[in-house]
């Protein structure tokens, strides 16, 4: 199903019978991501799942948007839809949209998979230094594309020019002041081997939020579809029925 929300055209799905429920996939993915985690909740819950704008099947958007764009995105759609009081369901980039999301909204409840909360500061290593220093010399300016391709992050390179810019607008954002405003249950489930939101993260989010439980299970940044059958009876435990 699409709809039209921000001059944006959005791909999703919606399923089931209960309370909502609303899914929100990771960087570079889509509905398929969450699917494995929606289309067992569906027994019990109406499961709603978005193609982010710039992923899937959805359009990208026409400027370059922030955390708090997406949010408000998210905010239209779920008045649009009619969804009453949902449980958020985020993972990784999908989780640092819910934190803004759920800081600012009623919800039920709120769950992450390996969600990046905290601005990471990251040391620069010698070859990035020399590359951005030639960069400001004079003759050297088509040195910025070489950059872009040889020192950027997987997700970086992968990206076209707008999702260049909108990964930028979004990593570099601190969501710690939102995260500490969330009132609702709030469950963190993180693997222990992952790198690309270490456990560290998980173990300073669960100490900040108000009402927070950490459970760490074995794998990496996909630990919730490592361990689907184990995340799926830890969802209907914490989600309760219809």
């Amino acid at each position: 199903m699409r709809i039209n929300i921000k001059e944006t055209d959005i791909n999703y799905i919606q399923y089931g019978e209960g309370s909502d429920v609303i899914l929100l996939h990771g960087w570079g993915q889509n509905i398929e991501m969450m699917k494995p985690i929606g289309d067992p909740l569906s027994q019990n819950h109406r499961v709603t799942i978005i193609d982010f704008p710039g992923f899937g099947e959805s359009s990208e958007p026409k400027t370059a948007w922030t955390v708090d764009d997406y949010s408000d995105m998210l905010e239209e759609l779920i008045k649009k839809l009619k969804i009453d009081k949902p449980t958020v369901i985020g993972h990784s980039f999908g989780g640092r949209v819910a934190i803004r999301y759920c800081a600012d909204h009623v919800i039920e409840k709120l769950v992450l998979f390996g969600s990046p909360c905290f601005k990471e500061v990251k040391e620069l290593s010698l070859k990035t230094k020399t590359l951005k220093k030639l960069k400001t010399l004079p003759g050297l300016n088509g040195i910025g594309e070489y950059m872009k391709k040889y020192i950027g992050s997987r997700d970086y390179k992968a990206a076209s020019p707008m999702m260049r810019e909108i990964l930028v607008n979004t990593v570099n954002e601190d969501l710690s002041p939102y995260a500490r405003r969330i009132e609702e249950p709030t469950l963190l489930i993180w693997g222990e081997n992952d790198t690309e939101a270490p456990l560290k993260y998980a173990k300073d989010l669960e100490k900040i939020m108000i009402d927070a439980a950490l459970i760490v299970l074995p794998g990496t940044h996909y630990a919730y579809l490592e361990n689907l059958n184990q995340v799926i009876s830890i969802l209907n435990n914490f989600l309760g029925g219809k």
